[in-house]
């Protein structure tokens, strides 16, 4: 259904995090949890279950989304991102997200905010389009 029609990325985008805390510091927001993500964020952490849901996570929807300190600033970033690689597919798979690829006018703005975006490696249309299909549960 997706594959089938043109994209503005239909030669592929190019994005690698540079961890500079733009999408993890500042404006408040939800990072969604899945229940299938929290063991192995509480293991990279050295935490049992219990207590790393109870220090860093509450109930939302089905699951948990990461809490925030007071200027809604990821509790998981500290000049780059302290589970980077066990971060919440939500966070994976920014910025192949369905708002963000709605039209190249506003991938173009989300480039101004996002200094990985236009970096590393190609992504395909087809690896695109999964990223956001992933991403359409959140």
């Amino acid at each position: 259904m997706f594959a089938d029609r043109a994209y503005f990325f239909d030669h592929g985008l190019r994005f690698e995090c540079q961890q500079c805390g733009q999408c993890c510091t500042g404006e408040s927001g939800t990072i969604y949890v899945g229940p299938e993500e929290i063991a192995a964020m509480a293991a990279h952490l050295g935490l049992p279950v219990g207590p790393f849901v109870e220090t860093y996570l509450y109930p939302f929807r089905d699951s948990h989304s990461i809490r925030e300190d007071d200027l809604g600033n990821c509790l998981f970033y500290d000049q780059g991102c302290t589970i980077y690689p066990v971060r919440p597919m939500q966070c994976s798979s920014f910025p192949f997200w369905f708002s963000n690829l709605r039209s190249e006018k506003r991938w173009q703005a989300l480039r101004r905010e996002c200094p990985g975006i236009g970096q590393g490696r190609l992504y395909t249309k087809q690896e695109i389009l999964a990223r956001v299909q992933r991403a359409l549960r959140f």
